[in-house]
């Protein structure tokens, strides 16, 4: 089916009825369980978010996962495990994140809306997916979300001060195809799941691993882990 009209079949289908499993409460506990205080605003639009993804999803392959309730786990709240290491590593700053393979928008569309001081760009190389971000950013009223659609070795912009990818690539291949948009104080987040000891092992040169940090998701039964990265000094 072409983009444009799957894009029409999508935005015509109604939208789901919430599951369960799906509610603000459910949300309000994985986000306590995390340390976070999520107000009521953020708590519905990353409810909308989940409503639209299940939407989408049923025109489009935005993500294997189709059952909403392990939506909310698998990708809202994998996502909202992160925020809590981020804000630690940024303070009070405003920064620019960019979202490397964001896919559906995991992590950058759920930090966008956990971290409002973030401007967050989301790339992907896939155009239904760069289509999807683009269109819940316009749906949430996300003025600090973007969305790209291209290879993110061709992107063209300033640097960024955060970039991050979920299962994106390999560590050495993560870095080498995002190395140019660094600046001095640049840091890489790359979300993993179990500790990657090979490609830890195979970073290249001049990259320090700082930090490797093990998360837990509430509601999850499986290894997760942040990898910090910079460039040596």
């Amino acid at each position: 089916m072409p983009l444009a009209m799957a894009q029409r079949t999508a935005a015509s289908m109604p939208p789901p009825r919430q599951p369960a499993g799906t509610d603000r409460a459910t949300l309000g506990r994985a986000a306590g369980t995390l340390g976070l205080e999520l107000s009521d605003s953020q708590a519905e639009a990353l409810l909308a978010y989940l409503a639209l993804l299940a939407k989408w999803n049923r025109v489009y392959n935005l993500s294997a996962v189709r059952d909403p309730a392990a939506m909310l786990v698998q990708h809202v709240v994998d996502s909202l495990a992160v925020v809590a290491p981020l804000r630690r590593e940024i303070g009070s700053r405003s920064v620019r994140l960019l979202d490397v393979g964001s896919g559906a928008g995991l992590p950058g569309v759920v930090l966008a809306v956990a971290m409002p001081e973030l401007d967050v760009t989301c790339i992907d190389a896939v155009g239904k997916k760069a289509a999807f971000v683009r269109e819940v950013a316009g749906e949430l009223g996300l003025k600090n979300l973007h969305a790209v659609h291209g290879r993110v070795e061709q992107l063209q912009t300033a640097a960024f001060d955060i970039i991050t990818s979920r299962a994106f690539a390999s560590l050495a291949d993560f870095v080498a195809l995002t190395r140019r948009l660094c600046g001095a104080q640049t840091l890489w987040m790359a979300m993993k799941g179990r500790v990657p000891a090979e490609e830890l092992a195979a970073l290249p040169e001049g990259i320090r691993l700082f930090h490797v940090e093990l998360l837990k998701v509430p509601g999850l039964d499986a290894e997760r882990c942040v990898v910090w990265l910079q460039e040596k000094q």
